[in-house]
C-alpha cells in the first residue's frame, strides 16, 4: 500500500504542479508534506488526548530527525538532490529557525497552550508565504512529469495518500505491539518505532521521487513534513493539552538541530548546487550513531 501509494502521489503531485504553474517544491511542501505527515498528526494528537506527552513529543522529534538524516540521506545517496537559490536562502533557513524555536520552547519543561497557539499562527503564515512564492520559484525547476488530466491527478494524489496513511498505520500498530512486548519505554517507542513507522510515507515517497528524478518534490516533502510536524501537529496537540517535555534531553534536541544545520551547511558547501552522495552518507552515519545511543540508553 505504501509503495503503490507513493508512486501515485508523486506522479499526481508533479502533474498538479505543472497544471497550476506552481513549483514542485511548494507542491511537495503543501500537498505531499501535509499528506505524509497525517500519520504523525494522528499519533501525536492521540497521545495528547490520552495524556502521553512522551508519545506526542517523541514522535515529532524522532520523525524530524529521521526525515532529514535517514530519508534525505538515503535519497541523496540514490540520486543527488538539486538545491535552488530559494531552498538555500529561504526554505532551509526557515526550517532551521522553526527547529530552534521548537527546542527553545521545550527547555522550560512544557509546551503550553500559548506556545501551541504561536505554533499555529506561524503555521498559517508559513502556508500563505509558500502559496505566494510558489509561482516565483517555478522557473528554477526542470520538470518531465507525465501528463494527466487535473481531475485524474487529484484522484491519484488522494488515492496515494490513502495508501500511504493506511499502510503506515498497519506498520505502526504492529511495530508498537512488538516494542511493548520487549518492554521498551514510551519515549523509546516514540523516537524509534513510531517515528520510523509514521515517517514511512516520507521515506517511500522520497525514494520514488529520487527514482523519478524529482529531487525538488522529495526536498519539499521533507521540509514541509518537518514544519508541519512542529507547527501544526504540536500546535494542535498542545492546544488540546499542554505537553510535558521533561523526558527530552540535550542529546535529543542537539541531534534534532544538528540534522537541520547539516542540511543548511550542505546546501552551501556543494559546488554542484546539490546534496551530494557524500553528504547523504554523512547524514546516514549520524542517524546510525543516534540509533546506537538510543539503544544503549534503553
Amino acid at each position: 500500500m505504501v509503495v503503490f501509494g507513493s508512486d501515485f502521489l508523486v506522479d499526481g503531485a508533479s502533474c498538479v504542479a505543472r497544471k497550476l504553474k506552481i513549483s514542485e517544491f511548494v507542491i511537495g511542501i503543501i500537498i505531499v508534506g501535509f499528506g505524509t505527515s497525517c500519520p504523525e498528526l494522528v499519533v501525536s494528537i492521540t497521545g495528547a488526548l490520552e495524556g502521553s506527552s512522551d508519545i506526542a513529543i517523541g514522535n515529532v522529534l524522532g520523525s524530524n530527525i529521521l526525515n532529514i538524516l535517514l530519508i534525505l540521506g538515503l535519497t541523496a545517496v540514490l540520486s543527488p538532490i538539486a538545491i535552488t537559490q530559494g531552498n538555500k536562502f529561504k526554505d532551509i533557513p526557515i526550517l532551521l529557525g522553526i527547529s530552534i524555536f521548537f527546542c527553545l520552547t521545550c527547555l522550560d519543561g512544557e509546551i503550553n497552550r500559548l506556545d501551541a497557539l504561536i505554533y499555529l499562527l506561524l503555521f498559517a503564515v508559513y502556508i500563505v508565504y509558500n502559496f505566494r512564492s510558489g509561482k516565483k520559484n517555478l522557473e528554477e525547476e526542470e520538470s518531465e512529469a507525465k501528463e494527466y488530466g487535473l481531475g485524474l491527478s487529484i484522484i491519484m494524489i488522494l488515492a496515494g495518500l490513502a495508501g500511504l496513511i493506511f499502510g503506515g498505520k498497519l506498520f505502526v500498530n504492529n511495530a508498537v505491539k512488538i516494542a511493548q512486548g520487549i518492554g521498551a519505554s514510551e519515549k523509546f517507542i516514540a523516537i524509534t518505532v513510531l517515528a520510523l513507522g509514521t515517517s514511512l510515507p516520507e521515506l517511500v515517497t522520497c525514494v520514488v521521487s529520487a527514482a523519478k528524478k524529482k529531487g525538488q518534490l522529495a526536498l519539499g516533502n521533507i521540509v514541509g513534513s518537518n514544519v508541519f510536524n512542529i507547527l501544526l501537529i504540536l500546535g494542535c496537540s498542545g492546544i488540546i493539552k499542554p505537553l510535558n517535555t521533561a523526558s527530552l534531553n540535550y542529546v535529543d534536541m542537539a541531534v534534532c538541530l544538528s540534522s537541520v544545520l547539516l542540511l543548511f551547511l550542505f546546501s552551501f558547501t556543494s559546488k554542484e548546487q546539490k546534496i551530494s552522495k557524500g553528504a547523504g552518507y554523512t547524514m546516514l552515519a549520524l542517524e546510525l550513531a543516534y540509533m546506537i545511543y538510543l539503544f544503549i540508553k534503553l
